[in-house]
């Protein structure tokens, strides 16, 4: 099996976008195709934004973005019944978390409360508000970009928030050829205007129905369940991978393996979803442990045997 022209064109065009970033964008895409959710943790100007962007330009997905701020609050997102006067009723005006694809820009820069206001919609892909229950549009995708939380101004998104994404990714600089061209091209939202959809929404839906169908081997699940097991009974972990994570984890293989054009998953697309999928969610035992939590998940990949 090859990879389907419009995915093909689809990553392409992102990697004209975003230079130099072929994996990261590769990652990106699955998580979209596994129905997953995606934060992109990095520095403030490395593209971020306009790769949310970019994706939803691609993919041919309406997009609502939202600055998070500490004074942001659940209703700027979710939505707020006004008093009507011509019909003497409450009517819901609904916020901009209705849309295909949902940029909140800086998540951690809003309190706790306010990121709690996005647990039920990416969990559920509903809203609920004043006894009534609202189903958000189809794909619904949220991209979250947040900043190090060693920076001034932030708030460490708790774990059943972090559990919510898919997957979290990192940017990083770009080395000097591609940075070279970056300064050459100028302003990436000047590009962002010529960029054309390669998909719309329905293909995008026809698309993750096909991920969840990839064949899977007995085998798979085999290795699938040691690596899970592995996270729970490291010493160095305190809380592993729950059976949610599990399941998401196998969706993100799954995914990987469809966009390198194949039609059962191997244990390769295990180990190279592996890391952005379990990283933020592994919680270490001491704290303050050094070290990229990626880097650590790798290691942790490479005891767990393929075949047992």
């Amino acid at each position: 099996m090859s990879l389907e022209p419009d995915l093909a064109a689809a990553v392409a065009t992102l990697e004209r976008v975003i230079l130099g970033k072929s994996r990261q964008l590769q990652l990106c895409v699955a998580c979209l195709l596994a129905r997953g959710h995606l934060l992109i943790e990095d520095v403030p100007g490395v593209g971020k934004t306009t790769l949310a962007h970019a994706l939803a330009r691609v993919f041919g997905l309406g997009w609502n973005r939202v600055q998070f701020t500490s004074d942001l609050l659940p209703a700027d997102i979710i939505g707020v019944s006004v008093f009507d006067r011509s019909t003497q009723q409450f009517e819901f005006r609904k916020g901009p978390v209705f849309t295909q694809l949902l940029l909140a820009d800086e998540v951690n820069r809003a309190s706790p409360r306010t990121q709690s206001a996005l647990l039920e919609a990416m969990e559920e892909r509903q809203v609920s508000a004043d006894g009534l229950t609202y189903v958000l549009p189809e794909p619904f995708f949220v991209v979250a970009t947040q900043n190090p939380k060693e920076q001034l101004g932030t708030f460490a998104l708790p774990e059943s928030q972090l559990d919510r994404f898919l997957m979290r990714v990192e940017l990083g600089y770009p080395d000097a050829a591609h940075e070279r061209e970056l300064l050459r091209s100028g302003e990436r939202r000047d590009l962002m205007e010529r960029v054309t959809a390669q998909l719309d929404s329905v293909r995008v839906c026809q698309v993750q129905q096909r991920v969840r169908h990839l064949h899977v081997a007995d085998a798979l699940y085999d290795y699938l369940q040691r690596v899970l097991r592995a996270t729970r009974e490291h010493p160095e972990i305190k809380l592993g991978l729950s059976p949610r994570a599990g399941q998401g984890l196998l969706r993100a293989a799954q995914a990987w393996a469809l966009l390198a054009g194949r039609d059962a998953v191997l244990p390769e697309d295990v180990q190279a979803v592996f890391p952005s999928v379990a990283a933020h969610r592994l919680l270490r035992r001491d704290p303050v442990a050094s070290g990229d939590p990626a880097d650590f998940a790798r290691g942790l990949l490479r005891t767990v045997p393929v075949d047992a």
